[in-house]
């Protein structure tokens, strides 16, 4: 007889580009407002300390995935996302391209009240990702772009971050241990903007890859 009380259920994974492994995703730490024009976009024009906020590891959508249009919401936008991933001793495992959906009504409902953002943001497949690129030594600072059916919606560069990659992890470190298998969304570009069923999303990051979904 089994000692647990329900079925575990499966360990979330995205996969390894260039190999068969697969990364097991232990928790999801996202970074907000961390593009000076983007920042400015949602109301804000400072270098304030990055501030986090989390999604559920299970909020992971797998690369070939579709993304289900999320219930009590009709305003889903999307944010295009260099993602950081970590492995033994707190280091560098590799980047991904993320996207964090966000339920933007939601979200604004909650500010004006001053409450927790987690039902904007923690929801189910809410964070769609690629597959990690091992790190080669190289922090991306290239291309970050999010196009909706074809049409540009934002583009920009990772070098234009307010906090670097490297500042993220020693931020983060000062608030969590950080251990093999968690996941950082760096922050996104300006330029987010609504999605409705049937669109597909295509993003890119310049030397990580790229990731393709449909909103259904």
């Amino acid at each position: 007889m089994s000692p647990f009380a329900v079925p575990i259920r499966p360990q979330p994974t995205v996969p390894v580009a260039g190999s068969d492994r697969l990364f097991p995703v232990r928790r999801i730490l996202c970074v907000g407002r961390n593009y000076a024009a983007h920042r400015r976009e949602m109301g804000g024009d400072d270098r304030d300390p990055p501030f986090f906020f989390s999604k559920p590891a299970d909020a992971i959508l797998p690369p070939g995935m579709d993304a289900p249009y999320p219930t009590a919401t009709r305003d889903l936008h999307h944010e295009i996302e260099l993602v950081a991933a970590i492995g033994e001793g707190g280091r560098l495992f590799g980047f991904a391209v993320g996207v964090d959906l966000t339920r933007r009504d939601l979200q604004a409902a909650f500010k004006a009240k001053g409450q927790p953002w987690d039902a904007a943001k923690g929801f189910d497949a809410s964070a769609p990702i690629s597959a990690i690129r091992p790190f080669d030594g190289t922090i991306p600072q290239g291309r970050i772009s999010l196009s909706v059916n074809g049409e540009a919606r934002q583009d920009g560069a990772v070098a234009d971050m307010i906090w670097s990659v490297e500042e993220i992890l020693v931020e983060a470190g000062k608030l969590w241990a950080l251990e093999p298998g968690d996941l950082i969304y760096t922050g996104t570009p300006e330029g987010v903007g609504p999605l409705v069923r049937g669109d597909r999303v295509d993003g890119a990051i310049e030397g990580v890859g790229a990731l393709s979904f449909k909103v259904v």
